[in-house]
């Protein structure tokens, strides 16, 4: 659906998406919030007195104490204000509990590009049953070894793990499967 605004711009789904698909994550700069999976949804609309269109963004936090929810919350109102759109609402969900399945092939890219290790395989919040899963090796982001070891089950955000590889040496941070 697309609306006009005051200023006679016209606002649709795909472009108001794209507005907020754009914006960063806080704590991992190098993945916007689509790239990360908490963007859910970005709905055009009419506003509720008939004055501007209003724009809906709804993310899901990747767990519900992330410190960086508020300043997601104020980076996608920037992003609409520089764009011309400052008729925003920006809805938090909790329901259905934000996983790793959610995050895109190029933001695991992204991840592993940054020295990062990506998640490795899939949540079972995804809804996914059967046999128990066992914990795999997690590859090095740096010289792609599986000779790695967990430091910490915490590591610079509470969503990593540190990791040491055996080959390379070098620590790095992996992004838990949640």
């Amino acid at each position: 659906m697309a609306e006009t605004n005051r200023a006679g711009k016209v606002v649709d789904g795909q472009s108001a998406w794209e507005i907020a698909a754009a914006v960063c994550d806080p704590e991992l700069p190098v993945l916007t919030i689509a790239d990360l999976g908490i963007l859910r949804a970005v709905d055009v609309g009419p506003a509720k007195d008939g004055s501007e269109p209003m724009i809906r963004v709804t993310i899901t936090p990747t767990y519900s104490g992330c410190p960086a929810m508020d300043t997601i919350r104020t980076d996608v109102r920037a992003a609409f204000e520089r764009a011309g759109l400052p008729a925003i609402e920006v809805m938090t969900v909790f329901s259905p509990a934000w996983t790793t399945d959610w995050m895109s092939a190029q933001g695991r890219a992204k991840l592993e590009a940054f020295g990062i290790a990506p998640p490795s395989g899939n949540s079972s919040a995804g809804g996914h049953s059967g046999p128990v899963r066992l914990a795999l090796q997690v590859k090095c982001p740096q010289c792609q070894s599986l000779n790695t070891r967990e430091l910490s089950r915490f590591g610079s955000t509470s969503c990593k793990a540190l990791y040491v590889c055996g080959d390379c040496k070098e620590p790095f941070d992996y992004f838990k499967v949640l």
